[in-house]
């Protein structure tokens, strides 16, 4: 039966290339032409790589490897530097080696023996006891790798991983490593293939389903074989709702598909308010003997466009409320294990978030479960624009991967490609459409133009109009195209620094954390969020972007200032400004802060933030002016500066205080605080906690201005693993001490695998300390 093991423990990392000398004699060339072909060098199964070990019997190397638990991002482990390259985030990139031994017990002679890379940065290249297995070409593709015919059974077995950053795939931060889990995965030589079942629910009438699944049976044995599929749908109670069988028989070293069709009456269905699931299991049988066992979640769901009015999931409107993000973390780097992207969810979510979109690659498969668990609306986009084998080969693992995804409305082929106005882009786009229609014809296929959209060839034949920015363009496009639904695939790309309210400081690289329009492409939420909502006829959008990310950056600021939610795990301003447009429950944030000492008398630019049409602030309890607010608005005050506090209500449209938020002049630095922001999590040797830091005066407020210098201890469950406040700050975010910068810290504590009590301890001159005890399960 299937055994799939997380395989992300005791590996050995080198960073750097290895040089070996290049023969003279004939035996190492004869013998390294052979499948076994490296006898020398780190890809050699017998090759020496310890950290700081001493042995007697064997010759010693200079090189220094560390042992590494994956995911793994060793670029990050490095400092910005202006010499780099700005888009890449100011990191020297490097060549790495991995090198793992592991056993395969006898028992399982017999069996298919493989490995899952969930994403390797950037090409990389499999080796098993000194064989080639697989070379990849990108950095962002899942992709499997057979180990079978090569395996030692009972013995030691050598995996080695080699990986080269020299070419990169975007203008973001790369990283470099093994930066997603890997799994092994143990099966019988009959079971069902990678990503092998593929369920397409389609709905007929009065509230009867058709459910047309495909499952992909492999033959690893070198006889034809007869089989059996028994296939269920099971509820989320764990029962089988219908179940059919099929057989089919196989030739050796074949695969083949089979097919059932399910009629299902009155589902529960799958919507972004009620994301309800069901699984489709597949047992394989060959005679009476069970083979193997392999399930997908899948959702009945209808998803309608009207060019007119906008998109409908079972016939109810939705409006995209929709965020972009890329694969990092500002405190890890690429090397983001599953629990930190169900804690990003749960933030996106929080903001008022419905969409999210996979810019601009295949992203962890831990990610996409939380996004369908949650209800958003995906548009799910593969790397490469290319009609080669390679960009097919992309496409197709995005699609077979999750297709049976209900969250998944949108197939991406493209972003912002020169080639979208062309006749060249036309041939590819028709060529990558005809692909996506053989691996799944229930979703719409798009691609993300930013270039010239009025004339894109590429228009002529996708489902539906993604355009990045051009507002300008966005009714000329609907005109042309009436037929056809639009959305923003790509919006309010506007840069915010979290706790500066002062004009640009380029000096610092701070901007303004007011809402504002950048440019005529790049709008600001607000005036985004008006054009969207109100014109029917578009779907909605996705902005740039959730969280910022490293890379695309201006020296001395390290990252991207486009997020609603800093580099650090931060909530910035905006993050409450999209709360304001995009969630029900009444709210108003007030912005800024309220220490300015020393602008006694000054006017400070007061803003509120609401879903509410009215507000009203106070300033030590006198009131400054009620404001009257248009939808996906904002209100505003110019307020002399008076030390105390500022105070906004919110009423609804019958005049009542619905929300309140205050703002309140603080005291001196008196004492540390710690929170632990994702509870959620377990020993088990992988997750990340966030802890925020922040310092409050004696009476207990915040000091949102407070810069001390913290240092970080963390005691029991788990280990300091990085720190970070200052997106134009250029120190390891390994070191455990940080200097404040506008009265936050994001730590990011890395547990161990032992269950028990987790302290964290922070500590500054001058100020009280703080200590923070949890469980950890």
């Amino acid at each position: 039966m299937r055994k799939k093991i997380l395989f992300n423990d005791d590996w050995l990392f080198h960073k750097g290339d290895i040089k070996n000398p290049t023969s003279t004699v004939k035996g190492l060339m004869y013998i390294g032409a052979k499948t076994e072909r490296y006898h020398i060098g780190p890809a050699c199964k017998d090759y020496f790589a310890e950290p700081d070990s001493y042995r007697e019997d064997i010759e010693h190397k200079s090189e220094r490897w560390s042992r590494v638990t994956l995911p793994h991002d060793y670029i990050i482990e490095g400092v910005p530097d202006v010499k780099y390259n700005n888009a890449l985030g100011f990191f020297k990139y490097e060549n790495a080696w991995y090198r793992k031994n592991f056993y395969i017990d006898k028992e399982d002679f017999g069996k298919r023996i493989t490995l899952l890379f969930e994403g390797i940065a950037t090409h990389s290249v499999i080796y098993l006891n000194g064989a080639i297995l697989k070379r990849n070409f990108s950095g962002y593709n899942s992709f499997e790798v057979d180990l079978t015919d090569m395996i030692k059974y009972g013995e030691q077995n050598v995996l080695a991983v080699y990986v080269n950053t020299e070419e990169h795939e975007g203008w973001w931060y790369s990283g470099g490593g093994i930066y997603r889990n890997v799994f092994l995965c143990i099966t019988d030589p009959v079971a069902v293939d990678l990503w092998g079942i593929y369920a397409k629910p389609k709905y007929l009438d009065d509230k009867t389903w058709s459910v047309e699944t495909t499952v992909t049976i492999r033959n690893d044995t070198d006889k034809k074989i007869d089989a059996k599929a028994i296939v269920s749908i099971v509820d989320k109670d764990d029962k089988i709702v219908k179940s059919l069988d099929t057989s089919t028989t196989i030739l050796g070293k074949d695969v083949v598909d089979v097919k059932v069709v399910f009629n299902v009456n009155d589902p529960y269905l799958w919507s972004p308010d009620t994301p309800d699931r069901y699984t489709m299991r597949a047992d394989i049988y060959t005679g009476d003997i069970k083979t193997d066992t392999y399930e997908v979640k899948f959702g009945f769901r209808t998803v309608k466009i009207d060019p007119d009015k906008g998109l409908f999931i079972n016939d109810k409107h939705y409006k995209i409320k929709g965020v972009c993000g890329h694969a990092d973390c500002g405190l890890l780097g690429k090397a983001v294990p599953d629990n930190v992207h169900r804690y990003k969810v749960k933030l996106m979510k929080e903001m008022g978030a419905n969409g999210y979109r996979t810019s601009h690659y295949m992203q962890a498969e831990a990610l996409m479960e939380e996004l369908d668990k949650n209800g958003f609306i995906v548009m799910d986009e593969t790397r490469w624009f290319e009609s080669t084998d390679d960009g097919k080969a992309q496409l197709t693992a995005l699609m077979k991967r999750d297709r049976n995804r209900p969250s998944v409305v949108f197939w991406s082929v493209g972003n912002e490609e020169p080639h979208h106005t062309t006749e060249e882009g036309r041939r590819i786009a028709k060529t990558l459409m005809s692909l996506a229609h053989k691996l799944d014809d229930s979703r719409f296929i798009m691609s993300a133009v930013v270039h010239s959209p009025d004339i894109a060839t590429v228009y002529d034949e996708l489902e539906v109009i993604g355009i990045n920015y051009n507002w300008n363009k966005y009714e000329y496009v609907h005109k042309k195209y009436p037929n056809k639904g639009i959305f923003s695939s790509e919006c309010c790309a506007t840069s915010t620094t979290r706790g500066w309210y002062f004009e640009p400081d380029t000096t610092r690289g701070y901007l303004p954390a007011y809402d504002r329009d950048s440019s005529e492409d790049w709008k600001g939420r607000e005036f985004t969020w008006k054009y969207l909502g109100s014109n029917d006829w578009l779907l909605g959008g996705y902005q740039w972007i959730a969280f910022e990310h490293r890379g695309e950056a201006v020296w001395p600021r390290v990252c991207s200032q486009s997020g609603a939610i800093d580099l650090f795990m931060q909530k910035k301003d905006a993050f409450y400004q999209n709360k304001s447009h995009w969630d029900d429950k009444p709210m108003i944030h007030l912005l800024p802060h309220w220490n300015f000492e020393g602008f006694e008398g000054e006017p400070i630019r007061v803003v509120a933030y609401t879903n509410q049409p009215k507000a009203e602030l106070f300033l030590n309890g006198q009131s400054l002016g009620v404001a009257t607010i248009e939808r996906f608005g904002h209100a505003e005050w110019q307020v002399p500066y008076a030390k105390g506090e500022i105070l906004v209500k919110a009423y609804n449209p019958d005049g009542k205080v619905v929300a309140t938020d205050k703002q309140v002049t603080s005291g001196k630095p008196y004492k540390l605080m710690l929170t632990l922001d994702n509870p959620d999590v377990t020993a088990n040797g992988q997750d990340i906690a966030f802890v925020s830091c922040y310092v409050v005066d004696e009476l207990g407020n915040e000091v949102p201005t407070a810069e001390p210098l913290v240092h970080f201890i963390a005691e029991g469950a788990g280990k300091v693993w990085s720190t970070g406040s200052d997106i134009s700050e250029h120190a390891s975010i390994y070191s455990p001490d940080r200097k404040m910068r506008a009265g936050r810290i994001g730590v990011a504590i890395k547990l161990g695998k032992t269950a028990g009590e987790l302290k964290v301890i922070a500590t500054a001159d001058g100020i009280l300390p703080a200590i923070l005890k949890t469980q950890i399960k």
